[in-house]
């Protein structure tokens, strides 16, 4: 009963703010398109500078020599908590819309980035090596982003009507409960991907450069 209550809650919520939602897509995307873009106005230089590092580190994947499982999960878990956090925290705040929104687009354009240049440098066996090392962890990691993105931009607009539009006036804390519940459960979402990340992508990583080899 009580989950058939969530799921009505949940079902409703995403009715209600479809068109957020959808804005929140597109400019994630945008980001995408954009960082993949960016790939292209590189010099030549600078692309075999970056190939040359990408290089190393693909060779010390390939021998076993990354970080341990342990560092590699805090590691990650860290660094998209923290992220997480700051869009929560955003969200929480009147004048942190547009920030969130920024570091959204800017989430996207460093996956667009790193999937372009793989595979502009590395064509095929980039795409390999894209899909075994950014992509599996992204699966959980990007829909966790988008929609604790898209779950500020919603609270910070309710925050302000309820300043600005008297009339509007409605209880915030029973939303601000469901908003801290939201960032709880993308954090364990996103502990979920560091295990990925940390213990499935490096052997798949390496399966890859040994056959490319």
């Amino acid at each position: 009963m009580k989950k058939r209550r969530y799921q009505d809650v949940a079902v409703t919520h995403l009715r209600e703010y479809s068109s957020i939602y959808l804005f929140v897509i597109v400019l994630f995307l945008m980001g995408v398109i954009f960082g993949a873009i960016i790939v292209n106005s590189l010099s030549f230089t600078q692309k075999e500078d970056l190939f040359y590092y990408l290089s190393q580190f693909f060779g010390q994947a390939a021998s076993g020599k990354v970080a341990d499982g342990k560092d590699l999960f805090l590691q990650s878990f860290l660094h998209n908590g923290k992220f997480i956090g700051l869009i929560w925290i955003l969200g929480v705040s009147i004048i942190g819309l547009p920030v969130i929104l920024i570091l959204l687009f800017m989430k996207g354009m460093v996956v667009g980035f790193t999937v372009g240049f793989l595979v502009n440098q590395m064509q095929w066996d980039g795409f390999l090596l894209s899909f075994v090392s950014i992509l599996p962890q992204n699966f959980i990691i990007i829909p966790v982003f988008i929609i604790t993105a898209a779950m500020a931009v919603t609270f910070s607009l309710k925050m302000i009507r309820n300043q600005f539009m008297k009339k509007i006036n409605q209880p915030i804390m029973p939303q601000f409960f469901r908003y801290i519940f939201a960032f709880v459960a993308a954090l364990v979402f996103l502990a979920l991907a560091a295990g990925v990340e940390a213990y499935l992508s490096p052997a798949l990583l390496k399966a890859v450069i040994n056959s490319i080899n």
